[in-house]
């Protein structure tokens, strides 16, 4: 039986990386010069730099600073993510995980530290279907990619037989089953991209927060929950959100107290 896991696995377990941000950077270099990409260089090299001296909140400061300057990478949210839960804030950890996995679903590292830290700051993980969670295997543009190569493929194989009819009749039962997937990836893409759109969740990014029955501060209070509570959102009104948890319970809270991320 393995030993029970502990704060101090999520640095060794999964180490800093900095893979694709290089890719942000050369980017960063293309559109604003070279300037602006020594800067975003300079900020990424001594974020690293404060995490490993242990000051994780000004780590993750300097993370987010690049993400809002608009630099985007599953490496940078994650580790963005790593710094935030060393900080104790494990609300925004979890935040920038699900965002690291919206832009690369199938890394394991990312998904194990979202796992982990869920387990942490709630004590255990949110269900997930086993249907939805082969869909979120790819991002909403890999679903469309995929139906559009499927589409094409029928197309070509329309055309195809048209231009040999000996053929017709052997790629007859092929044709219908690319127009069938395609039918379906087309219709599996329209549900992703529908819940990335406007499918969100709100995680708690305070020590606590207070769920209330309407959409305001002197409403009366329905329950109470800590940083880290993940809940999917029914409603918006103004600077509120109406939320439901996995067991069911309902409730208004403040978008000053959470962060909204989409589904998918």
């Amino acid at each position: 039986m393995n030993p029970p896991l502990t704060i101090d696995d999520l640095r060794w377990k999964r180490r800093f990386r900095f893979g694709s941000v290089s890719v942000v950077l050369a980017l960063l270099l293309i559109f604003v010069g070279k300037a602006g990409a020594a800067d975003s260089a300079m900020e990424f090299s001594t974020a690293n730099k404060l995490y490993a001296e242990g000051k994780f909140a000004g780590a993750a400061g300097l993370y987010e600073k690049m993400i809002d300057d608009g630099a985007r990478s599953a490496n940078l949210w994650f580790n963005d993510g790593n710094a935030e839960f060393k900080a104790g804030n494990p609300g925004k950890a979890i935040v920038a995980y699900r965002k690291a996995a919206l832009l690369a679903p199938r890394d394991a590292e990312i998904r194990a530290n979202l796992d982990f830290v869920r387990r942490q700051a709630q004590g255990q993980s949110p269900p997930q279907r086993f249907w939805q969670n082969g869909l979120d295997q790819l991002t909403p543009d890999e679903w469309t990619m995929l139906a559009m190569l499927l589409f094409w493929l029928a197309f070509a194989l329309m055309i195809f037989r048209r231009v040999r009819p000996a053929l017709a009749p052997k790629l007859r039962g092929t044709l219908w089953s690319v127009i069938g997937l395609t039918i379906l990836v087309g219709a599996i893409t329209a549900l992703q991209v529908d819940r990335h759109l406007h499918g969100q969740t709100a995680v708690v990014t305070m020590k606590e927060s207070t769920a209330r029955s309407g959409p305001f501060d002197d409403a009366q209070t329905m329950f109470t929950v800590r940083d880290g509570t993940e809940f999917v959102v029914e409603d918006r009104h103004g600077d509120w959100v109406r939320v439901v948890d996995a067991s069911g319970r309902t409730g208004w809270l403040s978008t000053r107290e959470v962060a909204l991320v989409p589904d998918a």
